[in-house]
């Protein structure tokens, strides 16, 4: 399960509720679960926002997993912050757009996150491998990968198991040479024959695929789900749809 994933066990929602300073105190026989974090419930709200912010709170209380009272407070905490904003619609509700401060603080979260998480390997792992499934699916036997990062040693170990050559990793800012034994590179333009590149870049993936989107075909263009990456915008593909 990915580390945002909501479970069955809705007590670990106090959490979320001593952060926002509410009196909830955690049961005793209750562990610690960093899904519920104030930082994850941000993120999860942020999220729903951007996916759909025509839809009305409980909806989005359900896609945060969190109850509907609290997931009101996130959305107005978020509101004050200027993360979001709020405009009356008919029906005695409400219409919620992030704003571009709630795409960077989303970004910065997101990144927190993966960076954190001890649940990061096995989730990355796992849609990795299902991205280089489906570029073997495909045909698609070379690729490179956008970002010098843990993701992408993580990408690495995916494609040596599937049979998929990582022709490089092309990041700007790195200072190696090599990634997991990958060269590293400057620019897509240093490279010949590549069918598919993968964003592993977890600082500002969104950004990342924006500028690429610009250069490269947006069907040979992957990203895993974790990076939560607007695809939409331009049309990019979504990877699970074998395209």
């Amino acid at each position: 399960m990915n580390a945002l994933d909501v479970g069955p066990d809705r007590r670990h929602v106090v959490h979320a509720v001593n952060a926002l300073g509410n009196d909830t105190v955690m049961p005793a026989d209750t562990a610690p679960d960093e899904r519920y974090s104030d930082a994850n419930t941000t993120l999860r709200i942020l999220d729903a926002v951007e996916r759909d912010g025509d839809q009305n709170q409980r909806a989005m209380a359900g896609e945060a997993g969190v109850a509907l009272g609290l997931a009101n407070a996130y959305l107005r905490r978020c509101a004050r912050k200027g993360w979001i904003k709020m405009r009356e619609a008919p029906a005695r509700r409400y219409l919620y757009y992030i704003t571009p401060q709630g795409f960077a603080e989303k970004a910065r979260l997101t990144a927190e996150y993966l960076t954190s998480s001890f649940e990061m390997f096995r989730a990355a792992r796992g849609e990795c491998d299902k991205i280089m499934e489906s570029c073997k699916r495909q045909g698609r036997r070379k690729i490179a990968l956008i970002g010098a990062s843990d993701l992408a040693e993580v990408a690495v170990l995916s494609a040596l198991a599937l049979e998929i050559e990582v022709v490089a990793v092309v990041d700007t800012k790195s200072n190696q040479p090599k990634l997991a034994g990958i060269p590293i590179v400057r620019s897509l333009d240093e490279l010949d024959e590549i069918d598919a590149v993968l964003i592993t870049d977890i600082s500002q993936p969104q950004l990342t695929y924006e500028k690429l989107a610009r250069i490269w075909p947006s069907e040979r263009i992957s990203a895993p789900p974790m990076l939560r990456i607007a695809r939409n915008k331009d049309g990019l593909a979504k990877w699970e749809d074998g395209r």
